[in-house]
């Protein structure tokens, strides 16, 4: 009675809306398991893919962005083959992965192409995410998808992939996608209504938890075993809205059966489940900067450059720096001080190694490339990758 109390239903939800500003759009994460799109009569459920589709050029008519991390790839390969059973060999499981991508690509291509929308295909394994470089790149290409008005379509590299390196489950590739796109929603779809406290298929009298906090303990006591298809389960489900929440983004787990539902949630109609994170996503990355890393290199900015940054909140440019110490990469954590009293500015998170730095220090943007053969990006260091200390 405790647990039903406390994740009843008798919480508000307070949901941002799609555009708090003007030019502002929200980033969701939706992930599909193999479950959804695996059809009865074999192959994938074209229906429901169109139905999302459908539903996804809605949500970007109200601001939102969709990003879809998609499962199914194994169990098309395994229709196309004619497998009845998914193998338990790495090499077969491979091969259907390979086989499978092809038509599951094509599937989405070809319903999103309806609406004159492009759609990419991403395929990541854990060790692109744990590379930093790997990490940033794969970081920079989906955010300029995004920017361009493209569906970004994300799956595991199943036909590379070795035990090592699996991410383990798509609910985990979901929730580090999201920390990738900072994303402000994680959208798990299931064959399932949400998390219930009991099994709904066993226990008819089995409640619907509305509303919790995302990493709360008490919820895997409700974590049933994966399905035939699929590697995960309510439990990867539940492990992957705390993953997501470390980067402020909240979690919802609904049913994938009528994905028209997810239109009512920027005015706060919530299907399913609602695992909400404790901070919001800038509130939980400042945190993140300002305490949880060790900075790996210097860079000193004049007095231009740190008026800038407290006093309007904006970005590291090159021409404000002059000196660098350190031996930092792309990516690494580094310290802005004043040039004048040595006094720490800001911390954040560099787009540039410091070699790199060295040569377009005190240079305008415009001459990056001049300088490097090359530009990544215009600033040194981005206003969403720092935070004042």
């Amino acid at each position: 009675m405790r647990c039903a109390k406390r994740f009843g239903t008798n919480w508000m939800m307070i949901v941002p809306k799609a555009s708090t500003k003007e030019g502002a759009r929200q980033r969701w994460v939706i992930k599909l398991g193999s479950a959804l799109l695996s059809h009865e009569e074999g192959g994938l459920n074209r229906p429901l893919i169109a139905s999302l589709t459908g539903v996804c050029v809605q949500l970007r008519d109200q601001g939102i962005d969709p990003v879809l991390v998609s499962s199914g790839a194994i169990s098309q390969g395994m229709t196309r083959l004619g497998w009845k059973g998914r193998p338990h060999e790495l090499h077969q499981l491979q091969v259907a992965a390979a086989v499978g991508q092809m038509g599951l690509i094509r599937a989405y291509q070809g319903a999103f192409e309806k609406y004159g929308v492009q759609t990419a295909q991403v395929l990541l394994t854990s060790a692109d995410l744990n590379n930093r470089n790997r990490y940033l790149n794969a970081r920079s290409a989906l955010r300029s998808m995004l920017e361009l008005g493209i569906v970004p379509v994300v799956n595991e590299n199943d036909t590379v992939v070795t035990e090592e390196i699996q991410f383990g489950d798509n609910d985990s590739l979901g929730a580090l996608v999201g920390n990738l796109v900072e994303a402000d929603y994680l959208v798990i779809l299931t064959d399932q209504e949400g998390l219930y406290q009991a099994d709904p298929r066993h226990d008819p009298a089995a409640e619907l938890v509305r509303q919790a906090s995302a990493g709360d303990p008490l919820l895997e006591e409700y974590a049933g075993p994966s399905g035939a298809l699929g590697r995960g389960g309510m439990l990867t489900k539940l492990q992957a809205a705390a993953k997501a929440a470390r980067s402020g983004a909240s979690t919802i787990i609904c049913s994938g059966r009528s994905p028209g539902a997810l239109l009512g949630v920027p005015r706060g109609d919530i299907p399913g489940t609602f695992l909400k994170a404790a901070s919001g996503r800038m509130a939980a990355r400042k945190l993140w900067l300002a305490g949880r890393m060790q900075s790996r290199g210097r860079v000193f900015i004049d007095d231009g450059a740190c008026r800038v940054l407290m006093d309007s909140g904006k970005s590291l440019l090159p021409v404000g720096v002059t000196r660098v110490e350190g031996d930092f990469q792309r990516g690494d954590l580094v310290d802005c001080l004043a040039e004048e009293g040595h006094r720490l500015v800001a911390r954040g998170l560099a787009n540039y190694s410091a070699e790199e730095t060295a040569k377009i220090a005190g240079q305008s943007s415009l001459r990056i490339e001049a300088c490097l053969g090359y530009v990544d990006e215009p600033e040194l260091i981005h206003r969403d990758n720092m935070v004042l200390v």
